[in-house]
């Protein structure tokens, strides 16, 4: 089984976007300083030489803000798709392949996670430690991981009732090769869609969060808190609550883009 993984021009342009961004996360503090200064005889000012997207009500710096806030948001959606998507594939694998009271055990614990709706899982976890990175961390991942076991499970199931396989397995073949000949190639594209979902998912919920104020709170840097910040100013400087907006958009776009496509079609 033979999964092309070629980059379409779609793709690319996504990739390009997200390393730009993950760039300018990285080193956006060390060009531009630290977000917490403050320089109250300079606020609300204008981009220029100085501050390049301006300053906001506190005369701190919208770049470094931007860079520290774009680094919370693709940390904590990388650091939750990984950590859903390890036991949500495994887990998915070996149930789809030993089958009986262990696929069944699997099942009951994933619709029991899946009852209780994601970001509702998150509000309460975020209400044992309010303005704290974990609740949001744990929420995601134990939304996620759901998906991971409930999409693998299922393509892993077709996959191993090939053709192939039987043919493999009749020949000898042990698990280990069966999985990496053939489970693997086939389910890396549906990985990738899950984690550009899960991805934009987290980076989109944080900000949501954030902006009714049960997320990441002030004065750390982040996406949702900087828009509600600044969204009293918005007539008076426009281009301070257009960065943030504008931040999260192209992350979003470039995980969208990023898709195989089959999963556009």
């Amino acid at each position: 089984m033979n999964v092309d993984l070629a980059l379409t021009r779609r793709q690319r342009i996504g990739a390009a976007l997200l390393v730009a961004i993950a760039l300018f996360c990285a080193a956006g503090p060390a060009l531009v300083g630290d977000p917490r200064v403050l320089d109250l005889m300079n606020f609300l000012s204008a981009p220029g030489l100085e501050h390049w997207l301006g300053t906001d009500h506190l005369g701190r710096s919208m770049v470094a803000r931007l860079a520290h806030a774009g680094q919370l948001s693709l940390g904590l959606a990388a650091l939750s798709v990984l950590s859903a998507a390890i036991p949500g594939v495994l887990l998915g694998i070996v149930a789809a392949w030993r089958g009986g009271w262990l696929e069944r055990a699997c099942v009951v614990l994933a619709d029991s996670v899946l009852a209780l709706p994601g970001l509702l899982l998150v509000l309460l976890l975020a209400t044992l430690a309010p303005g704290a990175f974990w609740p949001l961390y744990l929420g995601l991942a134990l939304a996620f991981w759901v998906e991971y076991f409930r999409v693998v499970r299922a393509s892993a199931r077709s996959i191993l009732a090939s053709p192939a396989v039987e043919a493999s397995r009749l020949l000898g073949f042990g698990t280990f090769y069966l999985v990496r000949s053939h489970v693997w190639p086939e389910l890396r594209p549906v990985l990738l869609t899950l984690a550009s979902f899960g991805m934009a998912a987290a980076v989109l919920a944080m900000a949501a969060l954030g902006f009714v104020g049960v997320g990441i709170k002030p004065p750390r840097p982040e996406l949702g808190v900087m828009m509600i910040e600044l969204l009293p100013y918005y007539q008076e400087a426009p281009w301070l609550i257009a960065a943030p907006v504008l931040l999260l958009t192209l992350t979003l776009l470039g995980l969208v883009l990023i898709r195989p496509q089959e999963a556009v079609a």
